[in-house]
């Protein structure tokens, strides 16, 4: 089986979003794209992740349209809900009716979170601590700055991830973007914390750091920023995937009709190839999503 941790949709066809990092539009894939495109890869239950705030979208993906999503087909989406923590000037209050109403239709998890403010905005623990209550995972898009990009922002060493996961030690935290798997050097330069950096893995990666301190951290394998983690220095990347075996999940961060899926192939080949066990192949590929999403796939 295979589950995909992170993707999106939108809710008509034709539907542009802006990319602040490419600086260009996007036409976003629909619903009935996606499912066509599980089918072709083997792909088989995806978690829509909703995009209300407006640094990561131009129109706004609301939670109601992926629940709507989810009730259309079935058991092969998995919906996720995603308040804007600058919701009613962050009322707690507020996010925890919200979450509550979400989480008793069937949303499993909280993200992407994109919202442009700090990562330990009293906004944003507001959030945390509600997700943490009601025992809903959160995933994360970390941005480098306030301004000109979308993303929870931190500084270089992830000061304030590490504050959050100490907080909150009962929630589970789905590490994802740039300015987190780049960190998994630690040769890291500032300027490279949006990209994808090249070349062999340094010790003393702040994100190899982060995951043995913290068994509440999850890493999540999407889009051109987790498969260049594990791909960049191949020998690095197996003992990665192997040692945090419990704590990894692939995802796709499909959002474009003919989007390349790399690390798709590439786990394949790995464990095709025995550099990775079957048993550390099926963990990141669904039974690691299944555990922290607590569904019944019986």
């Amino acid at each position: 089986m295979i589950i995909d941790i992170h993707a999106h949709c939108s809710p008509r066809p034709g539907w542009l979003s802006y990319d602040p990092v490419k600086n260009r539009y996007v036409r976003w894939i629909t619903v009935s794209e996606l499912v066509r495109r599980m089918r072709k890869e083997g792909i088989d239950k995806t978690v829509i992740l909703p995009l209300p705030s407006p640094e990561s979208s131009i129109e706004p993906v609301a939670t109601r349209d992926a629940i709507e999503f989810c009730k259309e087909y079935g058991d092969k989406l998995i919906p996720f809900c995603n308040p804007d923590p600058r919701l009613n000037a962050g009322s707690e209050k507020s996010l925890r009716f919200i979450i509550e109403e979400y989480k008793s239709e069937g949303c499993r998890g909280v993200g992407e979170v994109t919202a442009n403010i700090y990562f330990d905005d009293p906004r944003v623990l507001s959030l945390f601590r509600v997700c943490e209550e009601l025992e809903l995972p959160v995933l994360f898009h970390i941005g480098p700055n306030i301004g000109g990009c979308y993303g929870l922002v931190d500084e270089p060493g992830l000061p304030r991830l590490e504050k959050c996961l100490k907080m909150f030690p009962n929630l589970v935290f789905i590490g994802h973007s740039q300015p987190f798997w780049a960190e998994i050097s630690g040769d890291l330069k500032p300027e490279e914390r949006n990209s994808y950096p090249t070349g062999r893995v340094a010790p003393g990666g702040r994100v190899v750091d982060l995951f043995r301190k913290y068994q509440n951290l999850y890493g999540d394998l999407s889009a051109g920023s987790g498969y260049n983690a594990i791909s960049r220095d191949p020998e690095f990347g197996i003992q990665f995937l192997e040692e945090f075996q419990d704590r990894l999940m692939f995802g796709t961060d499909l959002d474009m009709p003919n989007q390349d899926i790399p690390q798709l192939k590439y786990l394949r080949n790995l464990m095709e190839e025995g550099k990775i066990s079957l048993k550390t192949y099926d963990k990141i590929m669904y039974r690691n999503a299944t555990r922290v999403l607590k569904l019944d796939l019986e």
